[in-house]
C-alpha cells in the first residue's frame, strides 16, 4: 500500500470559478481502479464534513462513457484504448502526483467539479432523425445479407461509447470523430440508407450549432478514444456522404 497525492479540480457550479487542492489518499493499492481511489478520497472528506468531489460514473465497465475526466493530461488517463474507470493505480507511474480536471469544450460545460453537461452529444444524435424503415420484430439475420466489410466497419463504429474524449483531445474542442462514427454505423447498414446523407448533413449542422470546433484532422481524438474509434474510414465517411448529399441536391437523383 502507499499514498497517492491528487490535485483535484473543484468547481461549486457553472458560475462559479474553479481551483485545484491537493489531496492525499492514504493506503492506495495497485490494483485499485482509479474511481475506486476518488471513492476513498470522498469517504474521507465526508468523514470530514468536507464536499466530495463530483464525478460522473455508472457502469465501471468501459461501457456507458460517463466516467469522462482528464488524467495529467490525457482523457481518461495515460493508458490507450482504457476509459477511466478501467484505468488502475499500477498504470500509473510510480511517485506521480495525478492532475485530475474536467473535459475542457464550450459546448461541455463544468456542472459541478468532474462533472460537464455533454447533452450537446444527445442533439447532434436526435438531429439525425430515425430510420423509416419499419422496425418490427427483428427479422431473420440471414434475409438481409451484408458484406463482411460493412458489417465489420459499422461494429468498429458503433462501438463509441460518446464519452467526449475525442473532444477534450482535440485542440479545436471538435467531436466530428464521434459525429463520424454515428454516422457511418447508420449509414453503412442497409436499414440506414434511406435517410444517409440528408442525416450527415443535419448531425454536422447540429454539431457547428452547438459550438463544437472545426476538424483540422489532427489524430489526437482517435489517440484519445477508449474504443479506438478508426479515424480515416469515419471521418472520410462523412466527407463522402455530405459530398453526395450537395450533389443529389444539384444534379438530383
Amino acid at each position: 500500500m502507499s499514498d497517492l497525492v491528487l490535485h483535484m479540480w473543484r468547481q461549486a457550479g457553472p458560475a462559479i470559478a474553479g481551483r485545484f487542492t491537493r489531496y492525499e489518499v492514504k493506503d492506495v493499492t495497485d490494483d485499485m481502479s482509479f474511481l475506486e481511489v476518488l471513492d476513498v478520497l470522498n469517504e474521507t472528506l465526508r468523514a470530514r464534513g468536507e464536499e466530495p468531489v463530483a464525478f460522473d460514473h455508472d457502469c465501471r465497465e468501459g461501457i456507458c462513457g460517463s466516467c469522462g475526466m482528464v488524467i495529467n493530461g490525457r482523457p481518461h488517463g495515460p493508458r490507450r484504448a482504457t476509459t477511466a474507470c478501467q484505468l488502475h493505480v499500477r498504470h500509473l507511474a510510480p511517485g506521480v502526483e495525478v492532475w485530475v480536471e474536467p473535459w475542457r469544450a464550450t459546448a461541455f460545460p463544468v456542472i459541478k467539479d468532474l462533472v460537464v453537461d455533454r447533452s450537446a452529444l444527445d442533439r447532434i444524435i436526435e438531429a439525425g432523425g430515425f430510420v423509416t424503415v419499419r422496425a418490427g420484430s427483428a427479422p431473420e439475420a440471414n434475409t438481409r445479407p451484408i458484406p463482411k466489410p460493412d458489417a465489420d466497419l459499422a461494429m468498429d463504429a458503433a462501438a463509441c461509447i460518446g464519452c467526449g474524449a475525442c473532444v477534450a483531445a482535440c485542440p479545436n474542442a471538435s467531436a466530428m470523430l464521434f459525429v463520424a462514427a454515428k454516422v457511418s454505423h447508420l449509414g453503412l447498414l442497409p436499414q440506414g440508407q434511406p435517410e444517409r446523407d440528408a442525416r450527415v448533413v443535419k448531425m454536422l449542422n447540429q454539431h457547428d450549432f452547438e459550438g463544437f470546433g472545426g476538424c483540422t484532422n489532427v489524430g489526437a481524438c482517435a489517440d484519445a478514444c477508449p474504443k479506438e474509434i478508426p479515424l480515416t474510414e469515419s471521418i472520410a465517411a462523412v466527407g463522402r456522404q455530405t459530398t453526395a448529399y450537395v450533389l443529389k441536391r444539384l444534379f438530383g437523383g
